[in-house]
């Protein structure tokens, strides 16, 4: 992380207490289930990843400042690009208006950040992303601090320990994020979300 994003430095964060969003067990409030299904937004992958991390350090009324300065936008192009960074991504009428970023190592996924240019935006872009990750064979949703935003959803706190002996087998096998290819199935997408006890066979 970085202090602004008008500093050039970088440092590294292992908090006490970790955010983790358990992938069986995830929350969608029926107002959220409700407007995935509506299909408001078009689901993107991976198309715009630097637009994502862009806007999501992009100044606002209620966040000021940002942590993501251009040297990490410049590292974490680079993982794009080796295919270990990812973006979720919600359009509408050909514009982004909401979603998140984040990186993969094998069975974990990082989450980084997210941003909403429409209402809900980033929550549904969630939503897709924990359907990907269950479909790919994920074990850990790594939301790496506890909020307010995430807790709605079923956001859980460990302990550094903890979250090392949940880290250590998901780092040991490999997962696909690009397994799921059916964002245009809202019922799919909620019931793979749903799913405590997630196999593939529930994809047609």
């Amino acid at each position: 992380m970085a202090e602004d994003a008008g500093d050039n430095s970088l440092y590294w964060v292992e908090p006490e207490e970790r955010g983790v969003l358990p992938l069986n067990g995830f929350h969608v409030p029926r107002s959220l289930a409700k407007k995935v299904r509506r299909q408001d937004f078009e689901i993107r992958i991976d198309t715009a990843f630097e637009q994502v991390m862009r806007l999501c350090s992009a100044q606002t009324d209620d966040r000021p400042s940002t942590w993501i300065n251009e040297r990490i936008i410049s590292l974490y192009k680079q993982l794009h690009k080796m295919g270990c960074g990812h973006s979720v991504e919600c359009w509408r009428e050909g514009e982004l208006v909401g979603g998140l970023y984040g990186i993969r190592i094998g069975a974990a996924f990082f989450g980084e950040s997210m941003f909403s240019r429409a209402r809900d935006a980033s929550k549904v872009a969630l939503v897709h992303l924990v359907a990907r990750l269950k479909a790919g064979g994920f074990a850990l949703l790594d939301a790496q601090f506890t909020n307010d935003h995430l807790a709605q959803f079923g956001l859980v706190t460990v302990s550094r320990n903890e979250y090392h002996l949940m880290l250590e087998p998901a780092l040991a096998v490999d997962a696909q994020f690009d397994l799921f290819d059916q964002d245009d199935n809202p019922e799919l997408v909620l019931k793979l979300v749903r799913a405590d006890n997630f196999k593939v066979d529930i994809l047609p």
